[in-house]
This record gives structure tokens, sequence and C-alpha cells, in this order.
């Protein structure tokens, strides 16, 4: 899994993205998707495919993960860290749905929506650090 993680401005990706993690609202509750071999809740995420910005993963990982047909999408902030002893960077985005269709076929068997993030967290070492990123962020853009 990934090490902890360092966050950094855009200018300083010295090499391709691996990541677009979406931190997703959808009437005021955060949402989270469960993939059909787990039973612990993530954000909507996925890795940028060949020939694929960072931008476009995270619009196609939403879609596909969440059913999301109307939204607003922007990103916040790159991380660096490690996934296996190699260095990755990935890109964290906020999402505000407006409506959502239903769920494509794909690994995401369900999707809910939470008041509080939820303490059954598939990675509970990192998503963590993203979420207090987007929240303590939010305070200072206020």
């Amino acid at each position: 899994m990934c090490e902890p993680v360092e966050f950094i401005e855009d200018k300083e990706i010295t090499g391709n993205y691996t990541f677009a993690i979406i931190i997703a609202r959808y009437r005021d509750r955060w949402l989270f998707v469960r993939h059909r071999d787990r039973k612990s809740w993530e954000l909507p995420a996925g890795h940028v495919e060949k020939d694929e910005s960072v931008d476009q993963a995270a619009v196609r990982e939403l879609k596909e993960e969440t059913g999301a047909m109307d939204f607003d999408i922007s990103g916040l902030v790159s991380y660096r860290g490690k996934l296996d002893g190699k260095t990755v960077y990935g890109k964290i985005f906020k999402a505000d749905i407006k409506s959502i269709g239903p769920l494509p076929e794909s690994e995401i068997a369900e999707i809910k929506m939470f008041d509080q993030i939820p303490s059954n967290l598939t990675y509970r070492e990192i998503q963590p650090l993203f979420i207090k990123w987007y929240l303590d962020s939010a305070v200072t853009r206020k």
C-alpha cells in the first residue's frame, strides 16, 4: 500500500500521474463506494489510463464508480507517495454531484451517502489524509 503522502504543487510533478481520487458530495452528504470484493468503503478513485490526463481519469472514474450524471468537478491538490518502492503521483479532486443515474457495470457493488466519514474505510492509512486536507483547505477557502 501507499506510504504516507506529501501534498505538492502540480508544477512539482516530475513523472506521470498514477491515480485520480475524488472526494464526492451529493445532497450535502459524503458519497463513498464499495468494491464488490470488499465490505469496506472508499472514495471514488482509479488509475490514470494510457493516453489519458489525470483530469479525464477523474471524470471517467466518477461516472463509472458512482453513476454521476450531472456534476461539477475540480482539482484540489496533487500528492507524491511511494507504492511498492516506486514514487507515484496522484491528484485529489472534489465533485459536487447534482444527479446520479444507474450504477454502470463495474467493480463497484454499491454507493452510499454518509453524514459522516465511515469508520470502515478500505484504505485507512491514506484516505483520511485526503479527507483531512480537503476539510482543512475548506476552512481556509472561506
